[in-house]
């Protein structure tokens, strides 16, 4: 159990009401070039800082990522902090030990605190749970090259809350955001045949980034689309924390495949040459 020191989080996020990134079909999805797309693509450990700055000071005011060890932050391919600002960044949370029978300062080797709000969901796996990229765009070469596209997915969320369109009644509860797709939705928005006539949906969480949400210390942008693609990037980080490695170990294995195809092409041929040869005579 964890227990968040200060109040530096953002509370925008403590008026959410219900899920925010709900499985199904999505609308709009952006398709982001980040620096992981592709099968030789790796994190920018600058931006997933960036991207851990976002989510301490907003998302984690309400969404936890209870299946990230802290100490991972200092692994290379991560965000790769020194391991004193690991230690520093720990003694942000308390957590339960039930050997002191007390709350004490997290350590390195303590995960993060788990969501805020009984119906925030947890952040660790979010971006791998959700494919942005579904359907005829989302096969074959495109999610070879772009992935699933799960954190073009989070970014598209959280850059596409709007004014809600003419068609809905003013008090209907949510936040209008045209990507997700399994919110409510007023029958007023709904033509005779019941079909959506504005895509999106409403979600109980309010707009959590606005643009300027943070003032990173490198200098980089932060408006809107600059901190949502950070911390999409970092999102995605967590769910896939070895996803270098295991690039490195599918070229590695596509190598060898070929290597290997290629000496059993030699062998065969010659040790076939000479009986072949035999029955031509």
């Amino acid at each position: 159990m964890f227990k968040k020191l200060g109040t530096a989080a953002v509370t925008a996020l403590a008026l959410s009401a219900g899920p925010v990134l709900a499985a199904g079909a999505a609308y709009n999805v952006e398709n982001v070039d980040f620096s992981f797309d592709g099968p030789f693509g790796k994190y920018d450990p600058i931006q997933l800082q960036r991207g851990l700055k976002v989510y301490t000071e907003v998302c984690a005011s309400c969404h936890g990522l209870k299946h990230v060890p802290i100490r991972t932050l200092h692994d290379k391919g991560g965000p790769e902090l020194p391991e004193d600002q690991v230690r520093a960044y720990a003694e942000l949370y308390e957590v339960f030990d039930p050997e002191i029978d007390d709350f004490r300062a997290a350590r390195p080797t303590d995960h993060f605190p788990e969501s805020m709000l009984e119906n925030a969901p947890d952040l660790s796996l979010m971006a791998k749970k959700r494919a942005g990229f579904s359907g005829p765009y989302g096969l074959g070469i495109n999610q070879l090259v772009n992935g699933i596209g799960g954190a073009e997915y989070v970014y598209s969320l959280l850059v596409h809350f709007e004014d809600p369109p003419a068609c809905a009644p003013e008090d209907f509860p949510g936040s209008y955001n045209k990507t997700f797709a399994n919110g409510g939705y007023p029958e007023s928005c709904k033509d005779e045949n019941g079909h959506k006539t504005v895509k999106g949906s409403w979600i109980a969480m309010s707009q959590p980034l606005w643009g300027e949400d943070v003032d990173y210390d490198d200098g980089a942008p932060n408006d809107l689309e600059s901190v949502a693609e950070d911390v999409s990037a970092f999102l995605m980080w967590t769910a896939e924390p070895k996803m270098m490695q295991r690039k490195n170990a599918g070229f590695t294995g596509v190598i060898f495949l070929t290597i290997l195809s290629v000496l059993l092409y030699l062998t065969n041929k010659r040790l076939w040459a000479p009986i072949k040869g035999k029955k031509n005579s």
